[in-house]
């Protein structure tokens, strides 16, 4: 029997794990500080844990479980890796660097199974999803490599947009969240942790109720259910209606602002028209929901679908301003190597070495 991934305990199930075992919770502390702080490897390192307990933990779990296979580095600094899991799935996360930072955004399933008509990442379809060490694993192995590169950096923000639909793999993206977010660990505060969905409204009650209080982003695309059910295919099952009313009770329970992604596509829905749609979808609640406007970027796979010009997202933001909408231009990362919004795919996905 394989053994289990001790990044997926959260503070609380390792302290019990180990009391079971006769072991005080400052050892609990002691390995949490070893394995988040210190960023030790091995058991072996934990130099002032009792031998004991060091033993019990090396018969029981293990620390690393990914196996970096690819590498790629932008001309703007992005870093993709793309790691192998133990059971010879490959998985893509990618290091990207801010102002405010260096981020990292990580996956959450092996493929995925929403099927949004524009996007790599639902090329492949869902396989797994991954256990939560594995989502705070990815997090770890960005670190290791910043260390073994000589940079002293510490990851500072967490978006949670990888390949896979976050919400599908609901309890562990939560555990993964949790551990993240642990101020005796990572301590990477929540509002610097962003949660993206294409919109499981039922998923974002569930959510909202978890009140973990991260940033929480929907990828609404477009304006219209006809038009949204024609790109993204999770519309059939939860329209706009039914994620605005999630939405409500999201802000209502956890007093969070909330981001709505928009991705914009060529004479599809890039028009005045669709702006004044999107300022009308959010009505009064201006003030609650910010738009981040997101420039497409090309998938061979997917030649029907090309990047708006410029001028139009100029024009598009400007409308939205108009109709008094916070709204933004996001930034690219990577898009020379694949690591951009929706690009994300594991190209050698049929490789078993």
């Amino acid at each position: 029997m394989s053994k289990e991934l001790i990044y997926g305990l959260t503070f609380e199930q390792l302290a019990a794990y180990l009391m079971k075992f006769g072991h005080k919770k400052y050892r609990a502390l002691q390995v949490w500080d070893w394995l988040y702080r210190k960023k030790a490897t091995q058991f072996s390192e934990m130099a002032d844990v009792h031998i004991d307990c060091i033993e019990l933990l090396t018969d029981h779990f293990v620390i690393n479980s990914l196996r970096e296979y690819e590498r790629q580095e932008s001309e703007d600094g992005t870093v993709k890796f793309l790691l192998k899991l133990r059971d010879e799935h490959l998985i893509e996360t990618v290091l990207m660097r801010h102002k405010f930072g260096l981020s990292v955004c990580v996956t959450t399933q092996v493929g995925c199974n929403m099927g949004c008509s524009f996007c790599a990442s639902g090329l492949l379809i869902k396989n797994r999803d991954l256990f939560a060490g594995e989502i705070v694993e990815q997090i770890m192995a960005v670190q290791e490599y910043l260390k073994r590169s000589n940079q002293q950096e510490l990851i500072s923000h967490v978006v949670v947009m990888g390949i896979g639909e976050p919400f599908d793999n609901f309890s562990n993206v939560v555990n993964a969240i949790r551990i993240i977010k642990d101020h005796k660990g990572l301590a990477i505060p929540a509002r610097h942790i962003t949660v993206s969905t294409s919109g499981l409204a039922d998923r974002i009650y569930q959510f909202a109720d978890e009140n973990l209080q991260v940033n929480l982003a929907i990828s609404l695309h477009a304006p219209t259910n006809e038009l949204r059910s024609q790109i993204m295919k999770i519309n059939r099952s939860f329209s706009i209606q039914s994620i605005m009313e999630a939405l409500d009770y999201y802000r209502q329970k956890t007093k969070r602002r909330v981001t709505l992604e928009y991705i914009l596509l060529k004479d599809l829905n890039d028009k005045r028209e669709h702006a004044l749609q999107i300022a009308e979808l959010i009505g009064e609640k201006k003030q609650l929901i910010n738009v981040n406007l997101i420039p497409y970027n090309p998938v061979e796979e997917h030649p029907q679908y090309q990047r708006s010009e410029h001028e139009v997202m100029l024009a598009f933001y400007d409308t939205l301003k108009k109709q008094g909408i916070n709204c933004s231009i996001r930034l690219e990362h990577g898009a020379d190597i694949d690591a951009a919004c929706g690009q994300l795919r594991s190209k050698h996905s049929h490789c078993r070495s």
